[in-house]
């Protein structure tokens, strides 16, 4: 049998390049997922031990205070009786994994609510508010930075940067409290309390957004701040990098203008480092909106928090940790997926 000279054999997959990206990102995919899961039960474990060990208990929280009220000690029992507080932690841990499989968090020891309805009433202003500011920020960030960049050191430049320190030097509750002293109470501009105000129901459609906007702007710019004077410095340096690069130049040598190299050239390659932070972002003024929700009496999540661990109310505090365990882990396998798709050196590995 002759030889045509061609390949003849039957395709595979392999042949296909674009085939073949699709199937690692899938096995990417898969692998991350399976990375989740020890590092899930690791902080859910963690925080279940912690929270037991901790001193006190449901029972003295639920009766003001064993020993200060003159509850009796068989009263105290009980109460641990009933809350299954006298079964060993492993038992207790057990029986809480076994719940949360079923997705039943169990119910609140401060009033008997299920802590899934608790956790759902928090939740979304937490949400809201938190990736509305992210997505705020980096709409001041990216232009900015980009200036800055552009004005490498240009007096524009360096107030930029004198201002990105100093606004980070400063504690966002020691903001808070200027906010709320200056604007809230002597210039009574915007309300530092609460989400909404009072005749929020009575108010049209237009006006209840007005209203919970004008209640979000305080507690806002305490989150705003120090994300944009975080990102600023970094995402100049990242596109004073990329000026530097050669194909960046040949773009200018070519004759192209420079805000098609700005938008062509160099901000696709800034936003893949950024995507890196934003995984580490998140985290963080998730993290730093308790202190920052119990100061506006903002009702979400770290506000929960708070109350629930003044409390002791166990249930409700392993359910806020695993929900911010998904939370952190999925934004975090998020940004690892775009960054991959985004790059194609990354390497499915």
């Amino acid at each position: 049998m002759t030889s045509c000279g061609l390949d003849c054999r039957t395709p595979t997959p392999h042949d296909n390049p674009l085939q073949h990206r699709q199937n690692g990102v899938w096995h990417y995919l898969l692998k991350r997922i399976l990375l989740t899961i020890p590092t899930f039960v690791g902080i859910v474990l963690l925080t279940f031990v912690v929270i037991h060990l901790a001193p006190g208990s449901p029972a003295t929280g639920t009766v003001g205070g064993f020993g200060e009220s003159g509850v009796s000690a068989a009263n105290h029992d009980r109460l641990r009786e009933h809350f299954e507080l006298d079964a060993p932690v492993t038992k207790r841990f057990g029986r809480w994994i076994m719940r949360v499989a079923c997705f039943d968090f169990g119910q609140s020891f401060a009033d008997g609510q299920p802590v899934s309805k608790r956790i759902i009433e928090r939740v979304y202003p937490t949400l809201i508010l938190t990736f509305s500011i992210i997505v705020i920020a980096l709409l001041i960030v990216i232009p900015v930075a980009a200036y800055a960049a552009l004005n490498a050191g240009g007096f524009v430049d360096k107030v930029i940067l004198g201002a990105c320190v100093g606004l980070y030097a400063i504690p966002p509750y020691v903001f808070g409290m200027l906010l709320i002293l200056v604007v809230g109470v002597a210039l009574d501009w915007f309300p530092f309390s609460g989400l909404t105000s009072e005749d929020h129901a009575q108010m049209n459609g237009w006006q209840r957004l007005v209203d919970l906007i004008n209640h979000s702007v305080l507690i806002g710019a305490c989150i705003l701040y120090p994300l944009v004077a975080y990102l600023v410095p970094f995402v100049r340096a990242t596109m004073l990098a990329v000026l530097k690069e050669d194909f960046v130049r040949a773009a200018f040598a070519r004759g192209l203008s420079r805000r098609r190299v700005i938008f062509r050239h160099v901000l696709p390659n800034t936003l893949r480092p950024l995507l890196t932070v934003m995984g580490l972002i998140v985290p963080a003024v998730l993290g730093g909106s308790v202190v920052l929700e119990v100061m506006f009496s903002w009702p979400g999540m770290g506000r929960l928090l708070y109350e629930s661990i003044l409390q002791r109310d166990y249930p409700v505090i392993m359910g806020m940790t695993v929900l911010s365990a998904v939370i952190v882990l999925g934004v975090t396998l998020i940004v690892d997926v775009l960054y991959a798709l985004a790059d194609p050196r990354v390497r499915y590995a």
